[in-house]
């Protein structure tokens, strides 16, 4: 006991010593005066995961097509001002995308970069609504371990970059996984419109390898700042070369088993309702059928129809 005593009291002094070097111009924002705050929505969010699921059972799915459409162009716009801020504002600061120290002083353009990051973490935590529309339509297989861990690390990690590293090289992962997320929440929004837009949606497979390239940019980019011995925390910086080869393996597997694995060949299965033997599923859970003779009468089709908004 006498150890674990010890291990609680050094764990606590260490937090309040690093509470003198945090950045003092994010201090009073919105979750960040403390990390429980962060810790409770992540916590919350795998609670849901737990229970969402329970409570969907033996319940008619939940359609939401319109809320999709909503969420994901909002989330298209988010990111895209994410994205703007950045870039304006890591320009006018005279940024260097090689190495890029932080100013911690009130300089209009550096506080524009860490409002912009602050941004970018609050959209973390706003797309925990992917997991939650998955359980709401019982689309319980897209949400993978890959899922769930991209979610509620990045969040409760993000926490950690804008407390401590409000600017300097954090805006380069930032600026460019704000870019991708555009691209992504806008095929998601366009997905949910339904089949006759879905036909048209091709590219959805290089999306992931945009985002796999990003992750070999991410660690290039890390480890020539370490190579060039910029003024960055170092251990911030190998933190972050680990991070990213846990994405590396993860979307990796997933590409390999989503579009490069040979499928086996079973016979096909009836399926109930009138359902057809294939789908285009996109990453939010927006599913669209192909089209196929009804096998069934339309009063068995109605009985399964999904709820509606």
């Amino acid at each position: 006991m006498e150890i674990i005593q010890h291990i609680i009291n050094d764990t606590v002094h260490f937090y309040k010593w690093s509470l003198t070097i945090a950045d003092k111009r994010v201090e009073k924002w919105p979750l960040m005066d403390s990390p429980l705050p962060t810790l409770a929505i992540s916590s919350s969010y795998l609670l849901f995961l737990w229970l969402g699921p329970k409570y969907m059972q033996g319940r008619e799915p939940f359609q939401l097509r319109k809320t999709l459409i909503i969420y994901n162009f909002s989330m298209v716009i988010l990111n895209f001002f994410i994205f703007k801020e950045l870039f304006l504002a890591a320009r006018a600061a005279n940024y260097s995308y090689i190495c890029q120290p932080v100013d911690y002083s009130d300089d209009p353009n550096e506080v524009r970069v860490a409002a912009a990051l602050w941004w970018y973490f609050i959209s973390k935590g706003v797309e925990y609504l992917d997991t939650v529309f998955f359980i709401l339509r019982k689309k319980f297989n897209q949400i993978s371990f890959l899922h769930v861990y991209h979610h509620c690390t990045m969040f409760t990690l993000w926490w950690i970059g804008i407390k401590w590293v409000a600017g300097g090289q954090s805006f380069f992962g930032a600026h460019m996984n704000a870019a991708i997320h555009v691209l992504m929440y806008l095929y998601y929004g366009l997905a949910a419109f339904g089949p006759k837009i879905q036909k048209f949606l091709w590219w959805k497979k290089y999306l992931t390898i945009i985002q796999m390239v990003q992750f070999h940019v991410t660690i290039g980019h890390t480890a020539l700042s370490l190579y060039s011995d910029c003024p960055f925390p170092k251990w911030m910086h190998w933190c972050l070369i680990g991070y990213a080869l846990t994405f590396i393996i993860l979307f990796g597997n997933f590409y390999y088993q989503t579009y490069r694995r040979q499928p086996r060949r079973d016979k096909p299965r009836a399926l109930h309702n009138g359902a057809s033997n294939g789908a285009l599923t996109s990453s939010n859970g927006n599913t669209a059928k192909l089209e196929e003779k009804p096998a069934e009468s339309g009063r068995r089709r109605r009985k399964g129809r999904a709820k509606r908004d």
